[in-house]
């Protein structure tokens, strides 16, 4: 039965990590590396919600075993018990997995996926020197490390020791970033929540965002056409047959045919720059950035109109004596099965309740989160809330209670630390946004 619920957690995981990426990845235009190597990140990032309360639970009833094994006390198994060597095992693949996957691999992926180069050969060669720096500071720490080490024989620091220094060295970064994004979470989470529950408050922030997506949608469509005109430039500059020729084909043919017909009627202007390797390589990861850029921008554009007419619905048919949902478009189809009179009470009376009683219960959580992460470190006697829970239930011997307090624990306190990462924006080179409109460069990034 252990393994049973061990291999069903690992299942919903999976799911779960699949459904994410499909919904903000695209996984027919991207590189099947790059979806792979995304999933597995992710799938080792969603993972702690499911197996570490299982390995609470198992902790729990060792201990229990170790305090009582010279008397005669029975302790209770759960039903979740696998055997002592199977989550040190799965640690230690999930954990080394992470830090090749964040240090090594998706680096190089990452510049490669932002690579002009025309050729495998060429993108790596790139990915390499671009990433030269980064593992250059590597490699420099380590060699000051390891001379001072040289340095002072008496420490007798040996392999073991070393990597343990150099896996603190790499939980320090990750903790000073759970650090960031929790504190973000923590706050954001249930603000948010409640101000969803005002909905005159999100039409306002409805507009604000149409204005800032109208302002963004401009700017790329501009962007696009600069380097759509660079492009035809080029295109009839060169003689068709030459190896240059044959670059231009390869980044024409990921325009799509509409923009190829506006360029075509454009008047074409002579190269602002020689056409050459380089400039066909510049210009490739301009087209690439700019596509991606402008069908990002237009279909957030096309959501927000629609959900900033469904909150003016609401807040109109709000002010309904009538007490039946009128939508402005689309008349007579109703979402609800039920009918416009259950629609009106979902969306003017229960929704705005039950968002407020939401907010208010991850408001508390994250006052529960505060208090425990201040008193930690304080064992006896326990005055964490968690870890009271969690005492009253080992007492008892009450494992399904120990996990479901853990998975709701861990689950809130990822859903605080991931959401800062859905929600962050660094300038256009990093934004994840869904309908499949994410770029590969966030998609790896979101996976570091």
């Amino acid at each position: 039965m252990s393994s049973v619920e061990l291999g069903l957690d690992l299942v919903i995981t999976f799911l779960l990590a699949a459904g994410l990426l499909f919904q903000y990845g695209n996984w027919y235009r991207h590189h099947v590396f790059v979806t792979f190597a995304v999933l597995v990140a992710w799938y080792f990032s969603l993972i702690i919600v499911f197996v570490i309360p299982l390995d609470v639970s198992n902790t729990i009833f060792r201990q229990c075993e170790t305090k009582n094994s010279s008397d005669d006390v029975e302790c209770q198994r759960p039903a979740s018990y696998l055997e002592p060597e199977v989550l040190p095992n799965l640690w230690r693949i999930v954990y080394w997995s992470s830090q090749c996957l964040t240090w090594l691999i998706l680096p190089i992926m990452q510049s490669y996926t932002k690579a002009g180069e025309f050729t495998v050969q060429g993108k790596l060669k790139r990915a390499l020197l671009e990433n030269l720096i980064y593992f250059s500071s590597y490699l420099f720490i380590c060699g000051i490390l390891l001379a001072y080490i040289a340095l002072k024989p008496e420490l007798g620091l040996k392999w073991p020791e070393l990597k343990a220094i150099a896996s603190s060295a790499s939980n320090t970064w990750g903790l000073c970033l759970l650090v960031f994004m929790l504190g973000y979470g923590l706050v954001a989470v249930p603000r948010n929540i409640w101000n969803s529950s005002c909905k005159g408050h999100s039409l306002n922030r409805a507009y604000f965002k149409m204005s800032k997506l109208a302002a963004e949608r401009n700017s790329s469509e501009e962007r696009l056409d600069d380097a759509l005109e660079s492009l035809n430039s080029s295109l009839k500059s060169l003689t068709p047959g030459t190896p240059l020729a044959s670059h231009l084909d390869t980044i024409l043919t990921q325009v799509p045919l509409e923009f190829r017909e506006r360029m075509n009627r454009r008047r074409v202007e002579s190269p602002v720059a020689p056409v050459d390797d380089k400039y066909l390589i510049k210009l490739h990861r301009l087209i690439k950035s700019s596509l991606q850029t402008y069908n990002r921008t237009e279909t957030q554009w096309v959501d927000q109109i629609t959900r900033t007419l469904e909150l003016e619905d609401i807040e109109k048919n709000s002010k309904s004596t009538q007490r039946i949902f009128k939508r402005s478009f689309g008349e007579g189809k109703s979402k609800f099965i039920c009918g416009d009179k259950m629609e009106w009470y979902w969306y003017c009376c229960i929704s705005n309740w039950l968002l407020k009683l939401l907010g208010i219960v991850t408001a508390v959580m994250s006052v529960f989160v505060i208090w425990s992460e201040a008193t930690f470190f304080i064992k006896s006697p326990a005055i964490s809330l968690f870890a009271v829970f969690i005492n009253k239930a080992s007492e008892n011997h009450d494992y399904l209670t120990i996990e479901l307090v853990s998975t709701f624990t861990i689950a809130y306190l990822c859903v605080c630390a991931y959401y800062t990462i859905f929600k962050i924006r660094i300038l256009n080179y990093y934004y994840l946004a869904r309908k499949h409109q994410t770029d590969e460069y966030s998609l790896i990034f979101a996976g570091m």
